[in-house]
């Protein structure tokens, strides 16, 4: 049987649940669910010639332990401690894979985890360009305090809101992988029926062994028409000396990983070389050299000497001595070997940390450096989890199918931020081609990305961020059966890991019980509606308000909103709550055009909430080109 079956497993509740799995062709296939009384089925399958079998068991009440018995030919599996009751997938990247462990008060948290009835699975990481028949591990975990720590925390904590809730047992099935894109979670049916995908899929081989070697091809080409070929070992002898003549070397600015941009998806060996003037009076002086954080291996020379080599990654850099008599007057040149030897390369720490100092003295040394490849080597960075679409869907959803559940909980789109604007197109795709391949519309909830200061983004400069979460908003909109979690005020300025996971849980989980299980509960907080212009003041009209609107300042400041007249320049706007609707004005817009409230990567300030404590969703009421429009996927 597939490997999502297993004892401790939950089962969906209230719907026929398939159960399948290989035989011989033709053999008969026996499936016994052994409940009490009326709750024993039997069914009945035979093999078909590919050797796969299923059935359907009846729809049953929340309840358990049971066991189920499948009896072949020839071998018989049991599968005990079977619980009925409601299962969700967990999927996206990693603030959706975060684990309990890392979350805010974990230790308390695990250490009150008895709960029997929530069980969780984790699907592991796996890629694929061809559809699996199964995933390659896994088993179901009771929730104790002993597993609950490795358990997705979003996935725990919406798991257990519900559980408190509807007293019937969870089933946490986690299939998310960080750093992932949306495209890698999407068939190769549905792209195939997108025009801005199709030609990805056309050229897109059928295994990832063929995959990494055409594109690593395509890399040594762009390579060797920048340089003109890849040097011998006696022309790297002369890299490092201070004579060389690198002007027709490529720029490359310092600090920043060379295998993400300039040589996307490089291992191997990559030369930096550099020039800076020293006043003459610290001619023949000895200095420190720091350099900051360096991946994996670097060796460095000051005018052709080796003054350190390093294969030790550190926070705080690498920090080399410079000797005596090596620094002249004027023009002196560094030149630095990296050798990486998978997943990210080159320099990749802080612009401050790169640096030549003596006492007083100090000379920043970050900016543009030449750079040169001396090697290019086979590696696996053609080939991860972002290198093409479907490799994700292929290998950890398509094997879950048609596993019987109640919906999906989904926490992503931070890599999709650059291609926020094509996020309108490909989230409602991956939603309802998950839906098409279930067969079933089943509930879709997702999360709404967190404040976070990814690229300085606001409205003067534009923010990848904010429109990343229109496009997601749109998604409510434009898809039945969806909910969202607002989760502004969660954030983390420096950290795109918020670790407050129990409210990300929460506001999912509100929207589960509005939605799918029709509890009474303000399921989100404000939404924009609809606004009125008078004179200098624009008049804003919310739903979703429940008992209200309001905000936590102790004041009642609010604060997000800014306005633009018809030049487009936004300033910040002040605001007031005014019964249901907001009253928004800046003294130097006289005729307001446009109101944009947390319209910034970082908008933690944003601080509009209705009484129920739920933070109003950011939003904006032009609809002015934004910076990610013209991004597309390749």
């Amino acid at each position: 049987m597939p490997k999502i079956f297993g004892s401790h497993m939950v089962l969906q509740r209230r719907k026929p649940v398939p159960v399948w799995g290989w035989a011989s062709p033709g053999e008969k296939v026996t499936v016994q669910f052994l409940g009490a009384g009326p709750l024993r089925q039997t069914k009945t399958a035979k093999a078909d010639k590919d050797g796969k079998w299923l059935i359907r068991l009846d729809p049953t009440e929340a309840g358990g332990p049971y066991q189920v018995v499948v009896s072949g030919a020839k071998n018989t599996l049991t599968l005990d401690d079977i619980l009925v009751g409601e299962v969700w997938i967990c999927s996206g990247q990693s603030n959706m894979a975060f684990a309990v462990n890392r979350s805010v008060n974990a230790e308390a948290e695990k250490k009150n985890a008895h709960f029997p009835q929530i069980r969780h699975f984790k699907v592991p990481l796996e890629k694929s360009l061809t559809p699996k028949d199964d995933i390659s591990g896994g088993e179901w975990q009771i929730t104790t305090p002993e597993t609950v720590g490795t358990f997705s925390a979003v996935g725990f904590y919406f798991g257990r809101e519900l559980y408190n809730r509807l007293q019937v047992p969870i089933g946490l099935v986690t299939t998310s992988w960080g750093g992932t894109q949306i495209e890698s979670w999407i068939s190769r049916e549905a792209m195939n029926s997108f025009d801005e995908f199709k030609d990805h899929v056309a050229n897109m081989p059928v295994s990832l062994e063929e995959l990494n070697k055409s594109r690593k091809k395509k890399l040594d080409e762009v390579i060797i028409q920048q340089q003109g070929g890849f040097p011998d070992a006696e022309t790297v002898k002369s890299w490092s000396e201070p004579s060389l003549n690198d002007s027709n070397w490529q720029t490359m600015a310092v600090p920043d990983y060379f295998d993400l941009k300039s040589l996307a998806g490089l291992d191997g060996v990559v030369w930096f070389r550099r020039e800076f003037t020293l006043p003459a009076q610290w001619e023949n002086q000895s200095m420190v050299l720091n350099l900051c954080s360096i991946d994996d291996i670097d060796r460095t020379y000051v005018n052709g000497v080796k003054v350190g080599e390093s294969t030790q990654k550190v926070p705080e850099g690498r920090t080399y001595l410079i000797p005596p008599n090596v620094l002249k007057a004027g023009k002196n040149v560094i030149a630095i070997r990296i050798e990486d030897h998978g997943v990210l390369g080159g320099f990749s720490g802080k612009a401050e940390q790169l640096k030549i100092s003596r006492d007083t003295y100090e000379q920043p040394l970050a900016g543009d450096w030449k750079y040169r490849v001396e090697a290019s080597v086979d590696n696996k960075q053609f080939t991860g989890a972002n290198v093409a679409g479907t490799v994700l869907y292929n290998a950890m959803v398509a094997p879950l199918i048609p596993f019987a559940m109640q919906g999906v909980i989904w926490y992503q789109g931070e890599s999709n931020a650059q291609r926020a604007y094509q996020y309108r197109k490909a989230f409602p795709l991956m939603i309802n081609d998950w839906r098409k391949q279930w067969g079933a519309n089943f509930p879709f909830l997702f999360v709404q990305l967190a404040s976070y200061n990814a690229f300085g983004g606001n409205s003067e400069k534009g923010s990848p961020w904010a429109e990343l979460r229109e496009a997601q908003a749109l998604a409510l909109t434009t898809v039945p059966n969806t909910g969202m979690a607002v989760t502004t005020d969660l954030g983390e300025s420096n950290d795109i890991h918020p670790k407050n996971k129990q409210d990300v849980g929460k506001r999912l989980a509100y929207n589960a019980l509005k939605l799918v299980y029709q509890q009474p509960i303000v399921p989100a907080g404000p939404v924009y509606q609809s606004h009125q212009v008078s004179g200098n003041k624009v008049t804003l009209t919310f739903g979703e308000t429940g008992s209200g609107l309001s905000t936590p300042d102790k004041y009642a400041y609010l604060k997000g909103f800014e306005v633009a007249g018809s030049d487009q320049k936004f300033h910040w706007a002040k605001a007031e709550v005014q019964g249901n609707k907001v009253v928004v004005w800046s003294e130097q817009v006289s005729q307001p055009v446009a109101v944009r409230y947390g319209w910034a990567d970082d908008n933690l300030e944003a601080n509009l909430y209705n009484m129920e404590g739920l933070p109003a969703a950011p939003f904006r009421t032009d609809t002015w080109k934004g910076i990610t429009e013209e991004k597309r996927f390749k």
